[in-house]
C-alpha cells in the first residue's frame, strides 16, 4: 500500500490585525497574523433548530520571505485574504517560565485578494513576488486602459 502525505489548505477570511513585517537575524523577511472566519450551524448544543448561528474561529497564520512582504505591504487590519498554505506543528521552551508551548498554525505560500476593491484575482507566492508586484503597485494605471462601456444597448450580448 502506497503513503498518502498531503497538507494543504485552503483559508478566507478578514485579518484581525495589520501584519508587522519582522526581519530574522539572517535578514528574512517573515509576518505572523490570524484571520477570523466565520462558521454558520443551524443546530444549538442542545439540538434546537437556530437558523443563523454563528461562531467565529480565529486562524493563526506565519507567512516568510517574499510573501510576508506582500502581505504587509498589501493588507491591513479587515481587508478580506485568501491564503494557501500548509498545516504546521511547533514546539518550544518559554524561556521565561521553561514551560513547553506548542501552536498548530497555517505556513502560508501564497495570498490572494479577496475584496472588489480593484485588487481582486492577485496572488503572490516565494517565488512571484518581485514579478507580480509591478502588476499590483500599477492597477489604477491599467485601469486606464480600459475603455468606458457606460451605454449597455451597444453590449454585443
Amino acid at each position: 500500500m502506497a503513503s498518502l502525505n498531503l497538507n494543504k489548505v485552503v483559508l478566507a477570511g478578514h485579518l484581525t490585525a495589520t501584519p508587522e513585517l519582522r526581519q530574522t537575524s539572517n535578514g528574512v523577511s517573515v509576518t505572523s497574523f490570524s484571520i477570523a472566519i466565520n462558521r454558520r450551524f443551524s443546530k444549538s448544543a442542545d439540538g434546537n433548530q437556530n437558523a443563523g448561528n454563528t461562531n467565529v474561529d480565529f486562524i493563526n497564520c506565519v507567512a516568510w520571505r517574499n510573501t510576508a512582504d506582500f502581505i504587509t505591504r498589501y493588507f491591513k487590519k479587515g481587508s478580506a485574504i485568501c491564503v494557501t498554505g500548509s498545516l504546521q506543528y511547533r514546539s518550544w521552551t518559554d524561556p521565561q517560565s521553561g514551560a513547553k508551548r506548542s501552536t498548530l498554525e497555517v505556513l502560508a505560500d501564497e495570498a490572494h485578494f479577496v475584496d472588489s476593491n480593484g485588487q481582486g484575482g492577485g496572488f503572490v507566492n516565494q517565488d512571484s513576488f518581485e514579478q507580480s508586484a509591478p502588476q499590483f503597485a500599477s492597477a489604477p494605471e491599467a485601469a486606464a486602459q480600459f475603455e468606458d462601456m457606460s451605454n449597455e444597448d451597444d453590449l454585443p450580448f
